[in-house]
């Protein structure tokens, strides 16, 4: 299938001349969001878009755009990002496969390539997806017998063709006047990574730049990668444990690794935590922006998102809630939905939800210790690691259980 240079619908405007040991600022709305990054001039498209913005679903191949791999939509038009430069892109539309569905509200040509079995290996499979769509949204009337040719700007090296050509075939026969539009391009945080050589390599280890930094708290509307929810009775009081959830400053310090760093307007508080689980060491700077604070109910409730320099990033909806318990003490109730994305997505699902479940643990012994003393002890060196171990111990003791459990069934059939 043929590929195009973007779509301008006007004269290109002049650019300052860039020296090939400089940078240069962009501005491209990927997905649905706006974003800008500060890219080499030589860098292309398919590297930013991975490297910078974390949307590692465009694979790169041959790099010389002759596998298709690297697919991507500009403008409304397929083109291979490993041949564009980024800043050829600036003010362009960008549409990866990210875009085009979630696992919860996957586009028809997703469903049908899981249902014809057009994936094997799957590295192929971003490529084919973007040029399908391409192809039916373009050339809706398209003939069954025209696909091989038309799909032959992909290459599928799991001889997997059949079942792609007949995917898009089902679909092209579904939609007769033209496939359905992306069905996940949204306001979202994009966030990349930190590799040797990476375009995203001169950032900070520590530090997230400037105008990465969110400006307002975005949560994803897809499913979160954990939920938690804890329950944890307290010693001190109602009114004292309200009054430590309601000085933010004091709340943050409650949460392990967590600080504030400035005091906005709008409820809106910019902070840092970091993160240690085992080898890995994140530092997150965020946003979080308090949206509800009802006194009377002790109800506080805030969205919180940050990014970290090596391309992980982080949302959250907390619901604090605290009641009068027995003894003249306090039920504090923690709920939140987490989203991760990233490195540290890669802990898994169970692994995530384990680890925050601890840290609302920890989180509500500091408030304890804060409304009893008005202050909040350090967490001693280690603590961060007893607190990963502990939920790996933990997770294996669960696994073996279940194992056992299994195994006795087994024998008794």
């Amino acid at each position: 299938m043929t590929t195009v240079e973007p779509r301008r619908t006007g004269p290109a405007q002049p650019r300052a001349r860039v020296a090939a040991d400089e940078t240069a600022g962009i501005t491209m709305t990927v997905n649905g969001t706006e974003t800008t990054v500060t890219v080499p001039p030589r860098a292309h498209l398919g590297d930013v878009l991975r490297e910078q913005l974390g949307l590692t679903g465009t694979h790169l191949g041959c790099e010389h755009g002759v596998c298709g791999m690297c697919t991507v939509l500009v403008d409304g038009e397929a083109a291979r990002a490993c041949l564009l430069f980024a800043v050829q892109c600036d003010g362009s539309e960008i549409v990866t496969v990210e875009g085009l569905g979630t696992p919860d509200d996957q586009h028809p040509l997703q469903q049908a390539f899981s249902a014809h079995h057009g994936l094997q290996c799957g590295f192929c499979t971003p490529g084919m997806l973007m040029s399908s769509y391409d192809l039916l949204a373009n050339t809706p009337d398209v003939e069954s017998d025209e696909l091989p040719e038309q799909m032959s700007g992909v290459l599928c090296r799991c001889t997997g063709y059949r079942g792609i050509l007949a995917a898009v075939d089902d679909v092209r026969q579904t939609y007769p006047d033209g496939v359905p539009g992306p069905r996940a391009c949204g306001a979202r945080t994009l966030v990349g990574r930190v590799s040797s050589g990476g375009t995203g390599a001169a950032a900070a280890e520590t530090d997230v730049p400037e105008a990465a930094l969110p400006q307002e708290v975005r949560l994803p509307s897809g499913p979160p990668s954990a939920v938690v929810d804890v329950t944890s009775p307290l010693r001190s009081p109602v009114e004292r444990v309200w009054a430590v959830l309601d000085d933010f400053d004091l709340l943050a310090r409650c949460l392990p690794g967590a600080r504030l760093t400035e005091v906005l307007d709008d409820d809106r508080y910019r902070g840092r935590a970091v993160v240690a689980l085992g080898p890995v060491k994140l530092s997150f700077d965020g946003l979080a922006q308090v949206v509800e604070r009802d006194p009377a109910a002790h109800r506080l409730r805030f969205h919180a998102q940050g990014a970290d320099a090596g391309g992980s990033a982080t949302q959250a909806d907390v619901l604090l809630a605290a009641e009068a318990g027995p003894d003249g003490g306090t039920v504090l109730t923690a709920h939140a939905d987490v989203h991760l994305t990233g490195r540290v997505a890669q802990f898994g699902r169970a692994l995530a939800g384990d680890v925050s479940r601890r840290m609302f643990e920890q989180f509500a012994a500091s408030v304890d210790e804060a409304a009893e003393t008005g202050s909040v002890t350090e967490p001693r060196r280690g603590a961060q690691l007893r607190l990963v171990l502990g939920t790996v111990r933990d997770t294996v003791r669960a696994l073996t259980r279940r194992g056992l459990a299994r195994a006795r069934v087994l024998r008794r059939r």
